[in-house]
């Protein structure tokens, strides 16, 4: 069983920065036995995936956030982070923390509201 915790969203104005965290919890170092992603939905959409970061390090983006955002992980926290810099309107979501391999772990997500 896995417990994933998301937090750092907030409101924040266009071309503004914010970093969620993603605390994960469980039976041993959980960012070593899964991959780690950040996914988000938006009223009337489906979820996306944003970000996802490997075991091995190996890290994709989806083409809105290139250059923007930055996935990150510390595995001695077993802490998972979503760097969002040059927010745009379009980002406003609800984020979620994922953790995946042959199962999967959800966050109850946190709001990023970005508006000016």
């Amino acid at each position: 069983q896995v417990h994933l915790v998301e937090s750092g969203g907030g409101l924040v104005q266009p071309g503004g920065s914010l970093r969620l965290s993603c605390a994960a919890s469980g039976t041993g170092s959980i960012l070593s036995m899964y991959n780690m992603a950040w996914f988000r939905q938006s009223p009337g959409k489906a979820r996306e995936v944003v970000a996802i970061i490997r075991r091995d390090n190996s890290t994709y983006y989806t083409d809105s956030v290139k250059g923007r955002f930055t996935i990150s992980k510390d595995n001695a926290n077993d802490t998972v982070y979503l760097l969002m810099d040059s927010l745009k309107l379009e980002d406003t979501a609800v984020y979620y923390c994922n953790a995946f391999n042959t199962q999967d772990y959800w966050g109850q997500g946190t709001q990023v509201t970005v508006s000016s």
